[in-house]
């Protein structure tokens, strides 16, 4: 089973709200959490949670889509809280940097395309830059909580975009949100993520 995470969140106002924040943390992410260890309490995991997306046939049939679709719930939202801070680390550093300017030129070109990539997502998701197979920078959007590690890609930069994670603040302008994640996005953070999984 999976305790509880030991995530630390801050204040992320004027970009997120506290309430916001507190009902994606609380509500969300929690409960996905618990339903997960609810559903794994019967089973002998020796796996991380990454490992369990390679492992998920070694499980009984019946339950596999539910734990799937809550450890996604789990992965994925970890995932985008590691990736946003108030710290304002918001501009590519060290090899996080050189890896975007390889792939996209420059910053810039890596946020428009970004950003243009997360508005194409219909219904609920996610918009991640991976590192793909060839180890390189690839942005992919997924649908509900799919994840990149069940097609052998790393996330290392996650924006939720479920409407729970904006819809208090932002209502349907999904546009200003993403607009707002840029400037809290935490590049000290991902850079670390990065350079631990680097190909």
């Amino acid at each position: 089973m999976y305790i509880k995470e030991d995530l630390k969140y801050f204040s992320l106002e004027p970009e997120i709200s506290d309430k916001t924040l507190t009902i994606h943390y609380n509500n969300h992410y929690l409960n996905y959490l618990k339903k997960l260890n609810s559903l794994l309490k019967e089973y002998d995991v020796k796996y991380t949670k990454e490992e369990l997306f390679k492992h998920i046939d070694e499980f009984n049939i019946k339950d596999r889509d539910k734990i799937l679709f809550n450890l996604g719930g789990v992965v994925n939202h970890e995932l985008y809280f590691n990736s946003i801070s108030n710290l304002k680390n918001n501009k590519p550093i060290k090899s996080i940097e050189i890896a975007i300017n390889k792939d996209y030129g420059n910053y810039n070109n890596f946020k428009k395309e970004f950003k243009d990539k997360a508005l194409e997502l219909t219904g609920s998701g996610y918009t991640f830059l991976v590192i793909n197979k060839e180890g390189n920078l690839q942005i992919v959007n997924m649908s509900n909580q799919e994840s990149p590690y069940l097609y052998g890609m790393i996330p290392i930069l996650t924006l939720d975009l479920w409407e729970h994670s904006y819809y208090l603040d932002y209502q349907n302008n999904k546009e200003k949100y993403i607009d707002a994640f840029f400037k809290i996005i935490d590049f000290d953070k991902i850079n670390t993520t990065y350079e631990k999984n680097k190909i």
